[in-house]
């Protein structure tokens, strides 16, 4: 009995810490995420919250702590379509720029594609390498993009949305090409050093080491990285007082990049928010919710492996809820849970 008792107060005291540390409002959503870390989907998990530039909420889960650094998958789109939109803003790049501009080899249809396209998968081409033809070991950009050349185009550029990962490829060779460096010097240069984003790198994408950079799917990052990022879009374009995308980019980045492509049923908006339009996506990023103007008002980034970041200018926030993925279990998809988040901190936001 004394035993029980003696457990009973530790419970308790954990529980009053619990309750302390955590702001009342974000309780149900630090059950919500140790719910999902104790079911085994995740063997840690962290997230940051900001509201007008302000941290209202942080918390570490699991084995995560702020030192942390997590393969972010598709999280990454965002950071590369910025890279290129500061080439944009330099003038070496326009987003109307067809790939054969660059790549004359691209002589079929694939070459007709322009940049703006290849970063909003509507550039006709197949969203990723058949499998196993060949096995994705390149190991630099232009070998990558080599092996995407024979594979014929899936339709004309511009007239189906399909997510995927090669497009993007191309997207930064172009990249390459234009600047005269490296995928990852230029995402160092142009995005992590100016954001103080230390611990984010796009290569190498694997333990292994040495394979070509994955622009849509192989960075990784730490929670407070990702955070300056976001900062960097919520405040369109600058950060800490410094201008790094032109509010123009900024704008162009959010806007609908599908235009008369088709969108087939059940993709990521109209399965997590029920919204059915067309406009679901921009450069990089997908356009969860619009206003009556067409504008974005919810954009995110997210990842198949959970990683979820996002700006809720409804109610002038940002956050990101980082993770990984350990083990995938019957009913639970980390691709269309983790955006729960958003709404559970909206939510949380109108409690008093």
């Amino acid at each position: 009995m004394k035993q029980l008792l003696i457990i009973l107060c530790l419970c308790g005291c954990f529980w009053s810490a619990f309750a302390q540390k955590t702001p009342k409002r974000f309780v149900s959503i630090q059950q919500k995420i140790q719910t999902w870390v104790d079911s085994g989907h995740y063997d840690g998990a962290s997230i940051v919250v900001f509201q007008k530039n302000e941290k209202i909420y942080q918390a570490y889960f699991g084995n995560y702590d702020k030192n942390k650094v997590v393969f972010i998958a598709s999280a990454g789109k965002w950071l590369a379509a910025a890279t290129i939109g500061v080439l944009v803003d330099e003038g070496i790049l326009h987003w109307d720029d067809p790939v054969k501009k660059w790549l004359p080899e691209f002589e079929d249809t694939k070459g007709k594609a322009t940049l703006a396209q290849l970063l909003s998968h509507t550039a006709g081409y197949p969203d990723y390498q058949p499998q196993g033809n060949p096995v994705d070991i390149s190991q630099e950009l232009k070998s990558s993009v080599d092996n995407i050349l024979p594979l014929p185009a899936d339709t004309l550029s511009g007239t189906k949305f399909k997510y995927g990962g090669l497009s993007m490829q191309v997207a930064g060779r172009i990249a390459e090409l234009a600047s005269g460096k490296s995928w990852e010097e230029l995402f160092q240069e142009k995005i992590a050093r100016p954001l103080e984003m230390t611990h984010t790198h796009f290569t190498p994408v694997d333990s292994s080491g040495g394979h070509a950079p994955m622009l849509g799917g192989g960075a990784r990052s730490t929670l407070q990285d990702y955070a300056n990022f976001l900062s960097l879009i919520f405040n369109k374009g600058m950060y800490r007082g410094k201008r790094i995308l032109s509010e123009k980019t900024i704008t162009f980045m959010q806007s609908d990049q599908i235009k008369r492509a088709k969108v087939q049923a059940g993709e990521f908006v109209e399965r997590a928010r029920g919204r059915k339009g067309a406009d679901i996506y921009g450069i990089g990023e997908w356009r969860e919710e619009v206003n009556t103007q067409g504008e974005a008002t919810l954009l995110s980034s997210p990842s198949w492996a959970g990683a979820y970041p996002w700006i809720d200018k409804t109610n002038g926030v940002y956050g990101f809820f980082l993770t990984h993925v350990t083990g995938f279990k019957k009913g639970f998809s980390p691709f269309y849970t983790s955006h729960q988040l958003a709404l559970d901190v909206r939510k949380a936001l109108s409690q008093k």
